[in-house]
């Protein structure tokens, strides 16, 4: 049994919370950026306003 208090830690770039690794990230670990789904959406809609408005 793995401690958790040893796994690898990101910051997220939405909400800039810690979060850490998890196994279903094993082999993309390093392209993650976020914590959750509703970050990574909140992030592109983010962009999206950012774009078109002047």
């Amino acid at each position: 049994m793995t401690k958790k208090e040893h796994l690898p830690e990101k910051i997220c770039l939405v909400c800039h919370r810690p979060f850490k690794w998890r196994k279903k990230w094993q082999k993309i670990w390093d392209n993650v950026k976020y914590c959750s789904e509703r970050c990574r959406r909140t992030r592109r809609t983010k962009l999206f306003i950012e774009e078109t408005s002047p």
